[in-house]
């Protein structure tokens, strides 16, 4: 699909992170972006700081009804939605024993539930209009390879992994695309802080820029790609399947312990 002005697009936790740089870079390119977070303090500054009329709809997107009236509202303002990025998600690291059960509830619903809920409003939407439109989930590098101090993030996002995957096929013949990213390291703090309770072989000055990931992913929207790997060296977790024993004698290395919250 083509991004321009007459793309009405999307994003989960657009406030901060990733979602902010996808923000950035669709209305750089001249599309109409929903925003979906929620502090709205945070959206108000980012909307102020956007060319063209973005629409702030503050919502948790582990709500389900909160996130069908931001979607139903968004396309009541801006007349259609073209480009949807499910990507909201928060992060608690430590062995799985060691974080608080009320942690890992948070990750699933915030990670899996949100992600189901935001896609399916804004599929409902979609094929309701019968237009092309394309999808987008945040998935990873740690949902193709599990790590050490991240049992439950890690398996909230195989679970984006697979249901992207799943529905890209589901979704053949229909128009609408779908595209999953895996990130590794990206320079934003959902993990950095965080760092000094994570292993130390994930403390890399290696992160990528999030305005670098988010050109990367309009890109591949754009040319139809059904992955992003970012880094690239993303791509070899995808070695597990050929070499395991060798990647789980370099993760025997990992300790970890619980951290606090963080969420985009």
């Amino acid at each position: 699909m083509q991004i321009g002005g007459s793309t009405c697009a999307l994003i989960t936790g657009a406030s901060k992170g990733i979602g902010r740089a996808v923000a950035v870079d669709l209305a750089g390119r001249g599309a109409r972006v929903g925003l979906i977070a929620r502090g709205r303090r945070d959206l108000d500054e980012l909307a102020d700081s956007l060319p063209g009329e973005p629409i702030v709809l503050p919502a948790d997107v582990s709500d389900r009804r909160e996130v069908e009236r931001a979607v139903q509202a968004f396309v009541e303002d801006a007349g259609s939605l073209d480009l949807l990025v499910a990507n909201a998600g928060v992060a608690h690291y430590g062995r799985f024993t060691e974080v608080g059960i009320e942690k890992a509830e948070e990750m699933v619903s915030i990670n899996v539930l949100g992600s189901l809920y935001t896609v399916r409003a804004g599929l409902d939407q979609m094929l309701a209009a019968g237009r092309p439109g394309h999808i987008v989930v945040v998935s990873s590098g740690a949902g193709i390879r599990a790590f050490p101090s991240g049992a439950v993030y890690g398996a909230t996002k195989a679970a984006n992994r697979g249901f992207a995957e799943a529905l890209r096929h589901e979704l053949d013949g229909t128009g609408i695309g779908v595209t999953t990213v895996y990130p590794g390291e990206v320079a934003t703090d959902l993990h950095s802080h965080q760092l000094d309770r994570m292993p130390a072989w994930r403390r890399s000055n290696e992160a990528i820029e999030p305005a670098e990931l988010a050109a990367e992913i309009a890109t591949t929207v754009i040319a139809g790609g059904r992955s992003v790997y970012a880094p690239r060296a993303v791509r070899m977790l995808g070695l597990n399947g050929l070499a395991p024993r060798l990647l789980d004698r370099l993760l025997r290395r990992a300790r970890g312990s619980a951290a606090a919250p963080r969420r985009d």
